[in-house]
């Protein structure tokens, strides 16, 4: 099947059997348990409810002939109203209690499926997109809600039934064996279903996280999407997994649909056999006329939750897969994994790389018996080309990723033995890319320490450029930043990720820096804050900009994880190897454009 491509399973998903599945939705339910108590309460008087009615109209018929019928049919008909407005009462108790129940158990689902995302380490989530987790977090937490609705009034309605069987078993044995008889059919037929249901809803499912997915790449890229004119080209993508979709639902509603008609026709086989038999009972005089009435009235019953189980059965299907996804998120390992929690000390910043090795795939190594000593306090730049290991050492040190040979120790301590939360508290990290969140930029420098005084941010912001970069925002601090820090420029972006930096206060820096242009009073402006960190920090410079690495203690120049130079800049360039090249590349041009800005500006 072409088109099913792309409904492969993720790495991390894995199967569940139905009894496991059962179980861990129980360990869910289980602190509800007198809800739920109350809520079976319920089930079991309307189920007694239920069944008492059909016994009364078939009694009903039989005391017709009685000379005082009259009288039995007017207790008949109050008790009747009497136990209608019972079966409601209790009804609506239990559906209160239940969609209560089952709300706060999606709640607590939905905020262990959230917790498990945000724990899982960065190769997490580079590996699989972010719109598949999306989908598991929203709509399968709702479909598991909905269908644990739905097999609450299916358990209502088995009760009923067991209740009204030890009824008609008093009543008649002969045709309650007849009765039964024709239940190992049905269950065959709607057993030898659940394979395929199941199969074919997984399938559903993924096509719609591949929808989701799409959509949230499509909405995030609009705008260079228009710049380059690609409306069309993002369109075609949709187009294309959506059609997916619709086949593969399409797909999947053909074979759940097959279910309810196959099972109502055998349902319709089991009632003419009933009628036929009873009747002939009735005419012999072996039953009454009311037992045989209420023999055929209870059919309903009988065949109403194996019916009813059929018409549920895409949500059913649709319960357990999502419950299959939700778990395979919660469950699915981290590649990143502490030996223990210790408190982490106040760090020097003094970090050392012992023999590292490191890969994202087996493949293709990054990092080979790997080795370098960062000194306490010390400022180092790490340049060279793309696929050299730059980024891979600064992720290492923030323990994003889990390297696969060696040792890097912090302060002499082993990395992995810290908490990790408590570890990255002492970490400061600036991406080349940094982002903002919706919010206004107080908000936003706040995020890495939430106690931060306004006084202490204001006197911080006014060291940089004597803090025209704040007084340029239309409110101050309280300007709203935009979805993603849209509303402010390239150069404010970074002034704000690295004022949040200064504000933590941390042992150990890194920054990314990024390599889009800004302009020359912008850039004094970000070396003034970079001068602010690094006069306080052990610091790791991912290095784009000639005055980050001339500013810097040391530079290493890496080539395929290997270090091929190192030393300042004034000796690097004396030397005239690698680094001097990667200067007249990249770097001589951004000393001209300053000189250039200089002479203008006299």
């Amino acid at each position: 099947m072409g088109f099913f491509r792309s409904l492969n399973a993720e790495d991390y998903d894995r199967t569940y059997r139905d009894r496991d599945l059962v179980r861990r939705m129980l360990v869910y339910f289980k602190p509800y348990w007198r809800p739920i108590l109350i809520s079976s309460l319920g089930v079991l008087l309307s189920a007694v409810i239920g069944a008492i009615s059909p016994v009364l109209i078939a009694r009903s018929v039989d005391v017709l002939e009685r000379p005082d019928a009259e009288r039995w049919m007017q207790l008949i008909t109050l008790a009747l109203i009497i136990i209608g407005l019972v079966d409601w009462g209790a009804n609506w108790i239990r559906r209160l209690v239940i969609t209560r129940t089952v709300a706060d158990v999606m709640l607590t689902l939905r905020t262990d499926a959230f917790t498990a995302t945000v724990g899982h380490d960065l190769s997490f989530h580079d590996r699989f997109s972010s719109g598949r987790i999306v989908s598991r977090i929203t709509s399968d937490t709702q479909d598991f809600s909905e269908v644990v609705v739905l097999l609450t009034d299916l358990l209502a309605q088995l009760v009923q039934t067991t209740v009204l069987l030890v009824v008609l078993l008093e009543t008649e044995v002969r045709l309650t064996l007849i009765m039964l008889g024709t239940l190992p059919f049905i269950f065959l037929v709607a057993i030898s279903f659940r394979r395929l249901a199941r199969r074919v809803t997984r399938r559903g499912f993924r096509a719609m996280a591949n929808v989701n997915s799409a959509i949230k790449e499509a909405v995030t890229g609009i705008a260079i999407a228009k710049n380059f004119r690609q409306e069309d080209t993002i369109y075609a993508d949709f187009d294309d997994v959506n059609q997916v979709s619709y086949r593969t639902n399409l797909r999947r509603g053909i074979v759940l649909s097959i279910t309810f008609p196959t099972i109502n026709a055998l349902s319709g086989i089991g009632t003419a056999i009933l009628v036929l038999y009873g009747g002939r009972f009735a005419a012999a005089g072996m039953v009454t006329v009311g037992s045989w009435y209420l023999f055929a009235r209870s059919l309903q019953y009988f065949w109403r939750p194996i019916i009813n189980l059929s018409s549920f059965w895409t949500q059913v299907q649709n319960g357990l897969s999502a419950a299959e996804r939700v778990f395979a998120l919660i469950d699915a390992e981290s590649a990143v994994r502490q030996t223990a929690g210790n408190e982490v000390p106040q760090l020097r910043g003094d970090i050392t790389f012992e023999k590292l090795s490191f890969h994202y795939r087996p493949e293709e190594p990054i990092l080979q018996d790997f080795s370098l000593h960062i000194e306490p306090g010390e400022s180092l730049a790490l340049v060279g080309h793309t696929g050299a290991g730059k980024t891979s050492i600064a992720r290492l040190i923030a323990r994003f990723y889990e390297f696969q040979g060696g040792n890097l120790r912090a302060d002499g301590y082993d990395i992995r033995s810290f908490d990790l939360q408590a570890y990255r508290r002492q970490l400061g990290i600036v991406p080349q890319s940094p982002f903002l969140f919706n919010g206004t930029v107080l908000d936003n420098i706040r995020y890495g320490r939430g106690d931060a005084s306004r006084a202490d941010i204001l006197s911080l912001a006014e060291q940089i450029g004597h803090g025209e970069w704040l007084h340029a925002l239309p409110e101050g601090l309280e300007s709203e930043v935009g979805e993603r820090g849209s509303q402010l420029s390239v150069g404010q972006r970074q002034l704000v990720a690295l004022m949040r930096v200064l504000v933590q206060r941390p042992a150990i820096f890194i920054l990314d820096e990024a390599t889009a242009s800004i302009d020359p009073f912008t850039e004094s402006q970000i070396q003034e804050a970079l001068r602010l960190i690094l006069a306080c920090t052990t610091s790791i410079l991912i290095a784009h900009r000639l005055w980050t690495v001339q500013a810097a203690d040391r530079i290493l120049v890496l080539e395929h994880g290997e270090v091929i130079e190192e030393g300042d800049h004034a000796a690097l360039m004396a030397h005239g190897g690698h680094y001097a090249s990667l200067y007249d590349t990249y770097f001589r041009h951004q000393s001209l454009d300053y000189i250039e800005h200089m002479r203008r500006n006299r």
